[in-house]
This record gives C-alpha cells, sequence and structure tokens, in this order.
C-alpha cells in the first residue's frame, strides 16, 4: 500500500454525540476545503513535517446506545447553528459512511453480559472496523457523555473503563477527553502496562478551564495572591442533562479545581456551579469572579465572561488528539504522553500552565518527526 493510501481509523465513544458528529463533519470539510481548520493545533507550522497522518485519511467508526443516524444529528446541529448552514448536505456521504461503521454501545437497561462479554464484544468490533478498512491503526477517542466516579466497593467497573478495556485488548492507542474514569479504573492498570500503547487524558479543556490555566499563571508571576476564585456554567444539551446529576457534575469539576490547584500551590476559596438550561442547545455560557490582593492589600476583582460551543470548541481538539497518538503508536511510543497535557484539564503529569503545556507540545512534534 502506498503511503498516501494509508488510513487511519477514530473509533468514537459516543459516535451520534455532538462532539463526534461535528468532529467527523469538520474533518470531512476540512479535508475537501471547504472550510479553514481553524482550532486544529495539527494543522499549523510547527506539525507540518511531525508525519501525523492527513486529514483526508482518517475514517470514522464508533460506539453509541442511540439511534439517531449521523446525518440527521447533523442537521440538527445545523439548525443550532453549531455547523454551518449547508454542510450537513455537502458532507453527507462522509457522514453515512461514519454512521454504517457505528456499533451499539452499552450496557444497556437489562444487559445480563458481564464486563468480559461487553468487553470481548467492543474489542470485536473494534478489531472488525479495522480488518474491514485495510486501516493501519484505529485511535479511540472517549467523547461520551461524563458518568459519576464509581464507588471504591463498586463490584462492575463504569462504562467508560469497559470501552477502555477493548481499546486496549484490541491494540488500540486511547484518548479520554472525558472526566470518566477510562483507563485510570485501578483494575485496569496491570492491563495498561502490558498493552505498551500510548494513551493520553483525562478531561478535555476547551473553554472556562482552558482560561483559567492562562489567567491563573499570571496571578502567580506577578505575585498577586488570589483569595478566591468562582464560577457558573450555564448550558444545555446533552452535556447539561448529563451534568444535572451531581455525581457527575462533581467529576467534571474536579479537573477545574486541579488546574488552579497546580497552578497557584493551594486550591483557593470557590466553588464552580453547574447549571442545565435547556433552552441554550449546545451553547454555553460562563462566569468566573476572581478575587485578589493588590500592593499594600488593595483588594481587587477580575470577572471573566467566556461564550461560545463546546463541540466547535472540542472537535479540533479530539482531531488533532487522534493524529498525535496515531503517529506516537507508528513511532513506538508506549504509556501515557504528558506532553498532551496541553489538551486536558487533569492530564498525565506536565506542567499546569498553557504555555507550558505547549511548549512541550511543540517538543513532542519533534520527537514524532525525529529531531529529538
Amino acid at each position: 500500500m502506498s503511503a498516501h493510501a494509508v488510513r487511519t481509523g477514530v473509533w468514537f465513544i459516543g459516535a451520534r454525540g455532538s462532539v463526534a458528529t461535528t468532529a467527523t463533519a469538520g474533518c470531512a470539510a476540512v479535508a475537501a476545503g471547504l472550510h479553514p481548520a481553524a482550532g486544529m493545533v495539527t494543522e499549523t507550522a510547527p506539525f507540518a513535517r511531525s508525519g501525523l497522518p492527513p486529514v483526508a485519511s482518517l475514517v470514522f467508526g464508533g460506539h453509541d446506545t442511540l439511534d439517531c443516524p449521523l446525518p440527521k444529528r447533523a442537521e440538527a446541529l445545523a439548525a443550532g447553528g453549531v455547523l454551518p448552514h449547508g454542510l450537513p448536505s455537502a458532507v453527507r456521504s462522509e457522514l453515512a459512511a461514519a454512521d454504517a461503521e457505528i456499533r451499539l454501545g452499552g450496557p444497556l437497561p437489562g444487559d445480563t453480559r458481564t464486563d468480559e462479554e461487553l468487553i470481548a464484544a467492543f474489542a470485536a468490533d473494534l478489531t472488525d472496523f479495522g480488518r474491514r478498512g485495510g486501516l493501519a491503526r484505529t485511535v479511540v477517542v472517549n467523547v461520551s457523555s461524563t458518568e459519576p466516579a464509581p464507588a471504591p466497593d463498586a463490584a462492575r467497573l463504569p462504562p467508560s473503563s469497559l470501552y477502555a478495556a477493548a481499546a486496549l485488548r484490541a491494540g488500540c492507542p486511547y484518548v479520554n477527553f472525558t472526566p470518566s474514569t477510562g483507563l485510570r479504573a485501578p483494575a485496569l492498570q496491570d492491563a495498561v502496562a502490558a498493552a505498551g500503547l500510548p494513551h493520553a487524558g483525562r478531561d478535555g479543556k476547551t473553554g472556562q478551564t482552558l482560561l483559567r490555566s492562562v489567567l491563573a499563571p499570571m496571578f502567580v508571576q506577578r505575585a498577586l495572591p488570589v483569595r478566591a476564585w468562582s464560577g457558573t456554567n450555564l448550558l444545555g444539551g446533552g452535556d447539561g442533562a448529563a451534568l444535572a446529576d451531581p455525581a457527575a457534575a462533581a467529576a467534571k469539576n474536579a479537573g477545574k479545581e486541579r488546574v488552579l490547584a497546580d497552578t497557584l500551590g493551594a486550591a483557593p476559596e470557590g466553588e464552580v456551579h453547574i447549571d442545565d438550561v435547556p433552552a441554550l442547545g449546545d451553547w454555553k455560557t460562563a462566569w468566573d469572579h476572581i478575587a485578589f490582593d493588590g500592593f499594600l492589600g488593595a483588594r481587587m476583582v477580575l470577572q471573566t465572561t467566556w461564550q461560545g460551543c463546546d463541540s466547535a470548541l472540542a472537535a479540533p481538539l479530539v482531531l488533532d488528539l487522534a493524529r498525535l497518538l496515531a503517529r506516537a503508536h507508528e513511532v513506538g511510543l508506549t504509556g501515557p504522553r504528558p506532553e498532551l497535557g496541553f489538551y486536558f484539564k487533569d492530564p498525565d503529569g506536565g506542567p499546569a500552565a498553557l504555555s507550558e503545556q505547549y511548549l512541550a507540545l511543540l517538543a513532542f512534534a519533534e520527537q514524532l518527526r525525529g529531531e529529538r
């Protein structure tokens, strides 16, 4: 097979959700030259010679428990302003091809299969996808709804960990773009070590926390003590509904709080509140209120407002991560990749400040092209 014909699989957990649909449609649009690759860091100059799989070589599939076809899901996102008007029609064939590769996930209500049976079934789906498509490799990317953290004495693995275990079994690099447990389940640690696969996570850094990772170092570098940092999120869509569960919201907020604690040295006073507002659909508003001390104890406040669409922010990042992990796998890298902390709230080590994370990412690009 010639180099230009090599294809790479991207297998989404939550393949019919907003992020996966936006990424699938967006990849087709960028590959066809219909839209620029805004937000895709891997399409910038420092990555040009890193050997990443071309955007046009990516092939999509996934697991989901929903049955709404991708073309219809894309039309709904366009109606809500997430996708450009007319794009679902322009890339309908690509969406239909990806939809044909989506398999039923689980466990569904009443599912009597054991964890082992579910893992085996999911892994078989992955292996079949790669074999039928003649793919060089497949990267599994979890973009499903946030699940509550499992109880320490839970008898079974949470769904995110079942999919992660299937990725290991099928020999697939893995990305956890959600706050869910995934590969970090204690029961999977031996399998993670034995698999020798590159993986990255956890919890994509797209909006409010992205801004926090920029602002928090500013206060440290200017020696301005932060007294309190509070935040509020208003969001709708599937994320809003999922995060209405206090346990799921707690899992989500843990990553937001970690960024501040790691940068400031301790978590400041204040909490993040998440409110489900269905009327907002896939759009989100996030406010932060930061109280800090200036010279001679002058009390000051910085307030920020972030309004955006998480799906449009996340989609280019998951495409970046799939390409980077595919290349890491190709060159024989294994284990957690702290160099990809630029993309996560709760990364696998490395610095907390976005500027330092970006430098680590650039160094990783050099490593992938054999210059380090």
